[in-house]
């Protein structure tokens, strides 16, 4: 099985070189095990050698992209710094792209890689993962692809995409599962120290607010949730701040933020405890009521789907350490 990994101009070089390193570490592990490797892997770039992040690396490609008439694996990683710029410089590589996957060969993002496998156009219609803090921008930029919130690995069909960062070794892993067995994926995640089995990039999200839209008085009623999310709010309220009828303004409320005006007051309520259990030395109960909540179950319930951990186990792994007197 041929897997080229594409190193793209200005590429993320903590994303080009672990898919190349842990399908090449596969070989060596199915070797180990008495099985015949599986894995032909190459990188492929638009130029001989590619620079990647700010020319602190240069990356020698296998082959030029327009030498690969077909592989079974592409992957492609993400741009590193403005995402314009990184589509704009690599804009030569979407039509092979779509070439290699109408010929039959599977395609994985990993990360931000999703912006440069969206302009192929082959997402339009389906869903896929990317980095949470760019789920906004990703959904302004194209709104016939429907962005999963928090997942880790979206697979339609052979396209398959990842979360932000790191867990594009979660794919990568998936994959080497996938095309070889799991004993190889398993032995490739102790090698490197990767927790295989984690599903969802909840627990790293930060909310920031989703205002890149062009509703201003939606927006006017962002900033009244996050300067008063402690306060109780109803939904008749904050429709009243923009003189308008229920229904008509949770529709508009959705259609601006993706969210509904409840979902959004928890999210703002939960990344609010969030700063608390990492800053402070507040227990539970005195962070739920300093965010806004009274009910101790509606509070963990609302928590844990945010960030898929309780708030003990939060402020266990994030709680600032401090030297005792």
């Amino acid at each position: 099985m041929r897997v080229t990994v594409f190193a793209p101009e200005k590429g993320v070089i903590e994303a080009v070189t672990p898919p190349y390193r842990a399908f090449k570490a596969a070989n060596d592990f199915l070797m180990a095990l008495g099985k015949e490797p599986v894995f032909e892997v190459e990188y492929a770039g638009l130029t001989p050698f590619v620079s990647a992040n700010d020319g602190e690396y240069t990356i020698k490609a296998d082959r030029l992209l327009q030498d690969v008439g077909t592989t079974d694996l592409l992957i492609i990683p993400p741009v590193y710094g403005d995402l314009d710029d990184g589509i704009r410089i690599n804009a030569e590589a979407i039509p092979y792209f779509r070439q290699l996957y109408e010929k039959g060969c599977s395609v994985a993002s990993l990360c931000l890689g999703a912006f440069l496998l969206a302009e192929t156009g082959l997402l339009n219609g389906k869903k896929c993962s990317t980095h949470w803090a760019y789920l906004d921008e990703f959904r302004v930029r194209y709104p016939g692809i429907a962005v999963v919130d928090g997942a880790i690995i979206t697979e339609v069909g052979n396209i398959y995409s990842s979360g932000g960062a790191s867990s594009l070794w979660n794919l990568v892993l998936y994959l080497i599962e996938k095309f070889s067995d799991r004993e190889t994926a398993v032995l490739i995640s102790k090698n490197f120290a990767l927790d295989i089995g984690r599903s969802s990039q909840a627990v790293f999200t930060v909310f920031k607010g989703q205002k890149r839209h062009a509703d201003d008085e939606i927006i006017q009623v962002q900033d009244y949730i996050e300067k008063n999310y402690t306060e109780k709010m109803t939904i008749d309220e904050l429709a009243a701040i923009v003189n308008s009828g229920r229904r008509t303004f949770e529709r508009r409320f959705r259609q601006a933020t993706n969210n509904t005006p409840l979902e959004y007051i928890q999210r703002v309520r939960i990344e609010a405890a969030k700063r608390h259990f990492e800053a402070s030395r507040k227990n539970v109960s005195e962070v739920m009521f300093d965010v806004g909540y009274t009910d101790t179950k509606a509070f963990r319930d609302t928590f844990k789907k945010v960030t898929g951990l309780t708030p003990l186990e939060y402020r266990n792994k994030y709680a600032r350490v401090t030297a005792e007197a």
